[in-house]
């Protein structure tokens, strides 16, 4: 899906808007939690460019060398290229282990989900607890189809920000976006992942589907289901898993 004519300029309206939002709002900062994935690889760069005071942060949890090498290489990237930029790595294994080890979550309440989206809620206080200190907002980094199309966040977790830079752009444009921006080709072509599982699972294998498809359903897919069109199994299994996430995560969105 590609609706953008210009990327360029899309990249200033964007950098326009979060400048005159802190301007209005008084803010000191931009504090951005930085994953490793194209979204929150673009968000950071976009928030680099305004030339405002912007905090990078990578937050690992129970995370091989492996599974940070992407956040890495994007901190390193930008504290070396923007003056306006400071990065930090906080290892948030201990806090999460010591959470998780609490008589009544060890041997009662075990949702392995629940404590799935226990380390995105973490990251998320240790955000606020860096913006609260430096007068700064969160910056969200989600895309059109995680926030309005399907709910692929953690409430409370990654959905918890003060401002959405990229969230009416879908997943394909976020990829242009990035490319214009400069962000490195292992990050633009790296399989979106939510990296909160141990297995590293990606987020088709959750979703049931991938995100090019999920976003032919939101721009044309729902028309022709709800006007009774003729659809391939392909397009009706995008748009059944659609509806379902979009159905059961409405109280999200």
């Amino acid at each position: 899906m590609n609706r953008i004519i210009d990327y360029e300029n899309l990249s200033f309206k964007i950098q326009d808007w979060i400048k005159s939002y802190v301007e209005d709002n008084n803010i000191t900062c931009l504090v951005v939690g930085v994953s490793g994935g194209i979204d929150s690889a673009v968000v950071s760069t976009l928030c680099a460019e305004t030339g405002l005071p912007t905090i990078v942060v990578g937050m690992p949890i129970n995370s091989s060398p492996e599974n940070t090498k992407l956040s890495d290489l994007q901190i390193s990237l930008l504290t070396a290229k923007y003056p306006n930029v400071e990065g930090y790595h906080i290892d948030l294994s201990l806090v999460f282990e010591s959470f998780k080890s609490h008589k009544a979550f060890e041997k009662i309440f075990t949702s392995e989900l629940g404590f799935a989206n226990t380390k995105s809620r973490l990251r998320m206080i240790s955000l606020y607890q860096i913006a609260a200190s430096v007068n700064g907002i969160v910056i969200g980094t989600g895309n059109k189809v995680e926030d309005f199309g399907v709910g692929f966040y953690t409430k409370y977790g990654d959905g918890g920000v003060d401002i959405s830079p990229i969230a009416d752009l879908y997943k394909s444009e976020v990829r242009e976006l990035g490319k214009l921006l400069g962000v490195p080709q292992e990050i633009v072509i790296a399989e979106p992942t939510d990296g909160l599982w141990e297995d590293n699972r990606i987020d088709e294998t959750q979703i049931g589907t991938s995100y090019d498809n999920l976003e032919w359903v939101m721009e044309y897919g729902i028309k022709k289901w709800e006007d009774g069109l003729e659809l391939t199994e392909k397009e009706n299994i995008a748009i059944s898993k659609y509806v379902d996430f979009n159905t059961k995560n409405k109280h999200k969105m």
